[in-house]
């Protein structure tokens, strides 16, 4: 495993866990709360080389860099040289310390117009791509990149020396090709092959679902580090984890129930300060939907969440929700009180039924466990 100092270009990255680039999921608040749990590096959202469409309100929010912390690392997508050139000028301008090119999207409406993993079919193009920004600009420029276009061209480490070549500073390489999509185990046999043959950073991306993934991943492909994408989401606090397993070899401690209460309120309101009311409670189902995985008993919660329309009833209901919990972080059990309720308005009890009718044992069941007010519990 990869113990030496991390650099890109003249700077220095501390820490071996870094955010992968998503589309519609790694904006500017995301990537700050995985900063602060320990990301050495977080990357905008994969944006056009079409600078003509940077005024819409889309673009201007994937580019939203003055708030940043650490490197403000941009991520441009294309697949015209002379247009790559001027989004990575553009970039600049607007603060970039860093150009990050995209050739490992796998997504159809990408590949359609040659940008993403599409290139890769392409070797002179993309030497033209690397070539066209890394003479165009100050700034150190990198590349993501799959291990080649399908099972039967797996050209990644070809690729990878082109890279290094035309003055690419860091590599990050998805275990899969671009006919993979996401499907099946990512491979990391020509991860490895490709840090053999580059001096330049590796970053290992793929399957890496926790600490011990990424130590395992580590060990496998001796890159210098590893690229955490779907596994952050809902866990933005996973990099501190993973730095703290390669550091002590011991599992961290899950977060308390306060901590992750604070996270997700805090979420929600950069959230909504960011998109505005409306489009700020579309964005934040989709985040909460994410944070449900990892807690207990939030089925009926998620369910409920992503139906309301407004700010006031997504933030009552993270509270209420974290309110079930006692101080030792376990669900509590809380009966619905029928104090003062008059007896004509009090819920009979169900009817018995037969018991050899396995369905309506069940339906009992569930009946009582409604009327005692322990339904929710079940989600």
């Amino acid at each position: 495993m990869t113990t030496a100092k991390l650099q890109i270009g003249p700077h220095p990255v501390n820490g071996q866990a870094v955010l992968a680039p998503m589309a519609g999921l790694t904006d500017q608040p995301f990537r700050s709360i995985c900063r602060r749990f320990g990301a050495a590096l977080a990357v905008t959202e994969m944006t056009t080389s079409d600078v003509t469409l940077w005024q819409t309100e889309k673009s201007r929010q994937r580019l939203m860099l003055t708030s940043e912390n650490g490197l403000k690392i941009v991520q441009i997508a294309g697949a015209d040289a002379d247009k790559m050139r001027s989004a990575a000028q553009a970039a600049v301008q607007l603060g970039a310390d860093v150009i990050d090119i995209n050739m490992g999207c796998p997504a159809k409406k990408v590949c359609r117009k040659l940008a993403g993993s599409a290139l890769l079919k392409d070797e002179n193009l993309v030497r033209d791509i690397l070539e066209a920004v890394a003479n165009a600009v100050s700034v150190p420029v990198t590349l993501k990149m799959r291990t080649g276009w399908d099972p039967d061209h797996r050209n990644g480490v070809g690729i990878a020396k082109l890279a290094e070549s035309t003055g690419i500073k860091s590599i990050a390489v998805h275990g899969r090709t671009r006919a993979c999509m996401f499907r099946g185990n990512a491979e990391f046999e020509t991860i490895r092959a490709i840090k053999s043959v580059v001096s330049i950073p590796v970053f290992a991306n793929g399957d890496i679902g926790g600490p011990s993934d990424a130590a395992r991943i580590l060990n496998q492909t001796k890159a210098d580090g590893v690229m955490i994408g779907r596994a952050a989401l809902g866990q933005p606090w996973i990099f501190q984890q993973i730095s703290s397993f390669l550091q002590t070899k011991v599992l961290p401690k899950p977060l308390s129930i306060a901590i992750r209460r604070d996270i997700i309120l805090e979420h929600l309101d950069a959230l909504y300060q960011l998109y505005g009311k409306d489009r700020g409670v579309r964005v934040a189902r989709k985040h909460l939907s994410w944070y449900c995985r990892y807690l207990e008993k939030a089925g009926r919660f998620r369910d409920i969440f992503v139906r309301v329309e407004t700010v006031s009833e997504q933030k009552r209901l993270t509270k209420e929700f974290f309110d079930r919990y006692d101080e030792q972080g376990r669900v509590a059990v809380q009966k619905r009180s029928r104090e003062g309720v008059p007896d004509q308005c009090q819920r009979r009890e169900p009817k018995k039924l037969r018991q050899e009718n396995p369905l309506d044992l069940e339906r009992t069941r569930r009946i009582t466990r409604y009327r005692s007010g322990t339904d929710h519990l079940e989600a």
